[in-house]
């Protein structure tokens, strides 16, 4: 297999691939919808919708778009919101679909 670029090594797709699992209160979800203002709607794997951001000291590193899988650490005050903490891949979400972590209809991805 070919690297795309030649800064970027080349991919064994037989590697093993290491997936973050959440912490604590920390929890999956799936964004849903962008709202405006660095804030978005995300369904959580505990079956709520927060309402969510991304810190800022993550902004910068960290672009999502609808449909992408993330961690997210609900606030402790109000647990409808929470912020942003990660953001799986795509070979990283497939392994939570193995594992079994992630409830989803195929045609979500």
């Amino acid at each position: 297999m070919r690297p795309n670029n030649k800064n970027q090594p080349e991919v064994d797709p037989n590697a093993p691939v290491r997936v973050r699992i959440p912490k604590g209160k920390e929890i999956i979800g799936i964004l849903a919808q962008r709202v405006g203002g660095s804030r978005m709607l995300i369904s959580c794997m505990d079956g709520k919708t927060r309402n969510c951001k991304v810190p800022g000291r993550l902004r910068r590193g960290m672009w999502l778009r609808e449909g992408d899988v993330v961690i997210i650490e609900p606030w402790e005050f109000d647990d409808d919101k929470g912020h942003v903490m990660y953001k799986y891949t795509k070979t990283q979400v497939e392994k939570l679909k193995q594992k079994g972590m992630i409830q989803t209809s195929e045609e979500e991805f």
